[in-house]
């Protein structure tokens, strides 16, 4: 896991003080580069299409708020994984999501390097036996 933090800016909010929602997707791109780059992927980083992003929202962040998103790879496919971002104000949860992305090589999906699913999920649990 990987975590990413900045503070709320003024600009990211609306009339009510209250993040905006499309500036979530804003603060988990900056910790999926973060994540990448902590790993040496910054390539893959270049190199992968966003295809889909699930959010919930669970409470606000507000202007001043420093923000934290815990980044993860969850799930590997054969050129695609999934990405779960928890972004959090102090230790609340304020908005959980999940984003798949594919790699691909001008323009059609490539399979993902043993090397490179190995350092996507490095730090990440080992599945239970069974």
């Amino acid at each position: 896991m990987s975590t990413w933090s900045a503070p709320v800016r003024y600009a990211e909010v609306d009339q009510q003080g209250i993040v905006f929602n499309s500036h979530y997707l804003l603060y988990c791109d900056e910790a999926m580069g973060a994540f990448c780059d902590d790993r040496g992927l910054r390539e893959l980083a270049e190199r992968v299409h966003l295809v889909a992003s699930s959010l919930t929202w669970s409470a606000p962040a507000r202007w001043g708020d420093v923000i934290d998103v815990d980044a993860a790879c969850t799930r590997l496919g054969t050129s695609s994984f999934v990405m779960h971002f928890d972004v959090r104000v102090d230790p609340q949860l304020v908005c959980a999501v999940d984003t798949t992305y594919v790699l691909t090589e001008d323009g059609r999906p490539v399979p993902l390097s043993d090397e490179v699913r190995g350092q996507l999920t490095a730090g990440r649990p080992a599945p239970p036996p069974g």
